[in-house]
């Protein structure tokens, strides 16, 4: 049976679940198998993972992959599009360091709509994936107190640009940019269903403009419970304190007797180790192999799957997309993994901004999917 004939009525067991595995719409830019992971307009993540970043917006954009052509008129066209206007810039400035940089990201997304917004969706999200590696840039330096913005160089690609910008103090340049760009890559999109995009899309539905879209989807993203999990699992691999393997072992069962959680293990969706979690694994050991946190994240990715098994209720023990780019980030010079979830969001923006003009320009032939409105049902109120 395909995901299209997956056709039933609502059960009372399943409201008040979070929509929890009800069709809602369909997906056209990626879908999750639950062995398979996540795939791209029929491509799989492992086969995209290492592509450039631009071929891959492109892809979810434009439902394929671009022709060599097509590949360099689109990055000539990022490039001309790129430039954040200097008032988000110097409004930035004005936030307060304490906030999350999430909150500046979902801050500094809506004002780039108040002064940069064209109204067209198509037009808007080609302009957010070719200036939202400024923008974090921007948040990383001001809130860090790195210094000014670094301007954007035209002769570099779009991760390329983006370590540009950053400008980590003492970091390596060349592995931040192996780095990122597999990264932005993995991120960009997770079927339509997750929290993040289907915000976005549900508050695009009322027609409201893409960047406050945008923001929206990353006030979903923020939270602890998906986007935020990444700095979790960091915090979780730095608590084990070890690569020992039977170190490691004694504690993943010191955690579960206790009523603990093995951060990074287990998803919704996926009941095989998530595609992304092997590519990242397979990358950190050619760029920082012998890092001790990463080789604490990789014992941890065969001792706690063994252990993880002998819980008959857990019906996936393997790592998820989370489990080890907290470690990779931090190995490759980004030391504070408050920002973590500010990367994913970068990448992410892009396919959620694909699904936004998807369902707003293209479906019922080109009419959009009408507002979302979902039925609640109402209680007994009657208080007598």
């Amino acid at each position: 049976m395909s995901d299209s004939e997956v056709l039933f009525p609502v059960t009372e067991k399943q409201l008040n679940t979070g929509l929890r595995g009800i069709p809602v719409g369909t997906c056209r830019t990626s879908r999750v198998d639950p062995y398979e992971g996540v795939s791209y307009i029929g491509y799989p993540i492992s086969e995209v993972a290492y592509r450039d970043p631009e071929d891959v917006a492109f892809l979810l954009l434009e439902r394929r992959l671009p022709n060599s052509d097509e590949a360099a008129a689109f990055r000539e066209e990022l490039k001309a599009r790129s430039g954040v206007d200097p008032r988000v810039l110097t409004f930035l400035k004005s936030l307060p360091k304490d906030g999350h940089p999430m909150s500046w990201l979902i801050t500094g997304l809506n004002y780039m709509g108040m002064v940069s917004k064209t109204g067209d969706y198509v037009e808007d999200a080609r302009n957010v994936i070719a200036r939202a590696p400024e923008l974090v840039a921007a948040i990383f330096r001001i809130r860090e107190g790195w210094g000014d913005p670094i301007p954007p160089r035209p002769d570099l690609g779009l991760m390329e640009n983006f370590v540009h910008m950053l400008g980590v103090p003492g970091g390596s340049t060349e592995q931040l940019t192996r780095l990122l760009r597999v990264f932005y890559v993995l991120h960009m999109d997770h079927g339509g269903g997750n929290l993040s995009t289907f915000t976005g899309k549900a508050v695009a539905s009322g027609h409201a403009d893409l960047y406050t879209s945008l923001g929206a989807a990353m006030a979903g993203l923020s939270g602890p419970l998906h986007g935020r999990a990444n700095q979790d699992c960091l915090e979780f691999v730095k608590t084990v304190g070890s690569s020992d393997a039977a170190d490691v072992e004694r504690f993943v069962r010191n955690t579960l007797n206790s009523g603990g959680k093995i951060f990074g293990f287990g998803h919704a969706v996926l009941r095989a180790e998530d595609p992304r979690a092997t590519v990242q694994y397979a990358l950190g050991e050619q760029i920082c192999g012998d890092d001790e946190l990463f080789r604490t994240a990789s014992v941890l990715r065969e001792v706690a799957v063994r252990v993880l098994k002998e819980y008959p209720k857990i019906s996936n023990p393997y790592p998820n997309v989370d489990a080890v780019s907290g470690s990779l980030l931090n190995a490759s010079g980004l030391k504070d993994s408050n920002y973590y979830t500010v990367l994913f969001g970068l990448s992410r923006l892009s396919g959620i901004a694909a699904q936004i003009v998807d369902e707003r320009t293209r479906f019922r032939g080109g009419k959009g999917v009408p507002i979302y409105r979902p039925k609640f049902i109402a209680e007994d109120q009657d208080p007598r």
